[in-house]
């Protein structure tokens, strides 16, 4: 998809010259492609709109990881990592309301024994 190219190059060119100022955690581009990787579209450019809004003096800023909605096949399962070809990072999904979950990333370090 053509917006996650041009999120992935803002980070990667464009955000490293500037002042880390983002209010919240995860920073507002990591949280744009969090949506745009798990939600449509429409639904991604209206998630991250609003965040961009909020990111600003007027608000206090702090943790705000996405929430997304999606459908476990087993009904006892409290959260469900997603390992990602050849990298060692993971998605956590933390239950939030009625099928609505919060989208959590967990990087883990390789060890060499």
């Amino acid at each position: 998809m053509i917006c996650l190219k041009i999120l992935r190059f803002y980070q990667k060119f464009l955000s490293p010259l500037k002042p880390s100022v983002c209010r919240y955690y995860p920073s507002c581009s990591e949280y744009a492609l969090w949506q745009f990787q798990k939600k449509n579209l429409f639904l991604a450019f209206f998630s991250t709109f609003f965040r961009i809004l909020r990111c600003n003096p007027f608000f206090k800023g702090g943790f705000d990881y996405p929430r997304i909605s999606k459908n476990f096949h087993t009904m006892n399962l409290c959260f469900k990592p997603i390992f990602l070809a050849q990298k060692q990072l993971y998605f956590l999904y933390i239950p939030y309301k009625n099928k609505s979950f919060y989208l959590v990333k967990i990087i883990f370090k390789r060890t060499n024994q």
